[in-house]
């Protein structure tokens, strides 16, 4: 709950920028602290970023600790309401059974964090002290995130801080009627609860106590570390931290397809889409009732956006040959029973190792991990076979920079109703469709970033679950 929040906090008010919201009250963010930054499967997932227990003084050779000036102003006084309506019905049919759906979902977001202050490292007075000072390699954190080389060190060098009890309170209603198939659905109470008083809540059943000067956000300056121990600072954004390596850097996943950072194009999305082929037709070449199991569990999954993000850390360690154990995640009851049962469906297929399965289902798990909250609860109501077929027509028109006419066999389940839903979906992922007519054409924003990929891999992963034979 209290990730939601600060994720939430980020993108309202640094969205594309260098914040990072803090994602565990238990971390302890000051500045200085050491947070190592690491790098994940796929090139166009953010980064992963794990707070130490160290500050930098604790790494570097030499008696005499570093103490750079502190820089305190005001941030911002952050008060903001907004929200939003979404309903419909769906009817899913799968192979060997089939779902109706019919939800009305509402969210209203109000978040009064109150005045917050920044606090920042005074960066020149750092670099002049860092001058012929040296990291100890023989530190038992530098020797365990070098071996590692997806992994970099950062050290905090501004985080936004509470100064007053603050509120943040989104509430969540969903309601609606499923018939086979779906046997979770309901009042959803709210979803995340920052109260005045200082607590958090979820489902009226979790209180947390969030002190005052709580650390919320904060900002990083990467080291570039060669061998020898000496260091230099990443000073522009567009510069990345390293190790310096002897010898050849081993590749893994992270390299393999040669996706852009940058935002994707059309013809580059169409060449990555095509670059990841395979990988959507090891899912649509599993036997029909498994595909069809595990459509149902990943569209319950995506009910809630940290079930998602669960399933996707779980993935994450079975694709490095792990075998985590769910009684060690921090998921409630209802996800875990979720994750489980796409486990269960890897297993009885054998798919339980880094295979090429597995690997598929990442992809996609991932992608949805990367979208908006918004992206994710409306492609999650349209996970219907018809509906998933003509998004799939779609994304190879957003993809190849095309127009499509509606009057398209493929097309019939967009009805004014799922269209709208479609549109929406769509722009969420800053993509426009746009009819005239009897025709539908797709433009990507130009500062669309990699949200038009992720929608597009989402969206071709289930529709090859969906697949009829």
């Amino acid at each position: 709950m209290f990730a939601t929040a600060t994720r939430n906090f980020v993108e309202e008010v640094d969205h594309g920028g260098l914040l990072i919201p803090v994602s565990s009250l238990n971390d302890t963010i000051a500045l200085l602290t050491v947070v190592v930054k690491r790098k994940r499967f796929w090139v166009w997932q953010k980064p992963r970023y794990i707070p130490t227990d160290f500050n930098f003084n604790d790494i570097l050779t030499g008696d005499t600790p570093i103490k750079p000036g502190v820089i305190e102003t005001d941030f911002i006084k952050y008060n903001g309401s907004f929200g939003d309506n979404i309903q419909g019905n769906v009817n899913a049919n799968f192979p060997h059974s089939s779902v109706s759906v019919g939800g009305k979902d509402s969210s209203k977001l109000h978040s009064f964090f109150g005045s917050l202050k920044k606090e920042e490292v005074d960066v020149q007075k750092l670099l002049r002290d860092s001058k012929d000072r040296f990291l100890d390699m023989s530190h038992g954190l530098v020797q365990q995130t070098k071996e590692k080389h997806k992994q970099v060190f950062g050290i905090v060098k501004e985080r936004i801080v509470t100064t007053q009890p603050c509120s943040v309170i989104e509430e969540v209603q969903q309601g609606g009627q499923c018939g086979a198939g779906l046997s979770l659905c309901g009042p959803k109470s709210p979803k995340v609860s920052l109260k005045e008083n200082g607590s958090l809540s979820k489902d009226s059943n979790v209180s947390m106590e969030i002190p005052i000067h709580t650390t919320i956000a904060y900002a990083l300056i990467e080291l570039e570390i060669k061998q020898d121990g000496h260091y230099e600072l990443c000073l522009m954004s567009d510069t990345t931290g390293s190790f310096e390596v002897d010898g050849p850097v081993k590749k893994g996943l992270l390299h393999i397809f040669g996706a852009s950072g940058s935002a994707p194009e059309n013809s580059p999305l169409k060449q990555e889409l095509e670059r990841l082929s395979d990988h959507f037709q090891q899912l649509s070449a599993l036997p029909a009732t498994t595909r069809s199991s595990l459509l149902q569990q990943i569209t319950k999954v995506m009910e809630d956006r940290e079930a998602v993000s669960t399933l996707q850390n779980v993935l994450d360690q079975m694709c490095l040959d792990k075998r985590p154990a769910l009684d060690d995640v921090t998921a409630t009851d209802s996800q875990k029973q979720n994750i489980q049962a796409i486990l269960d469906l890897l297993e009885q297929c054998g798919e339980v190792k880094s295979t090429p399965v597995l690997t598929a289902l990442h992809l996609i798990i991932s992608a949805m991990d990367e979208m908006t909250n918004d992206c994710l609860s409306l492609l999650g109501m349209c996970c219907s076979l018809t509906v998933l077929q003509a998004l799939e027509l779609l994304v190879q028109c957003v993809s190849e920079k095309g127009e499509l006419p509606l009057s398209s066999a493929g097309l019939a389940a967009l009805t004014e109703d799922v269209y709208e839903k479609t549109e929406h979906l769509f722009a969420s992922s800053n993509v426009s469709l746009k009819r005239d007519g009897d025709t539908v054409t797709t433009e990507i924003s130009h500062l669309a970033g990699n949200l038009p990929l992720v929608l597009c891999i989402a969206v071709r992963g289930l529709a090859s679950l969906a697949h009829c034979d």
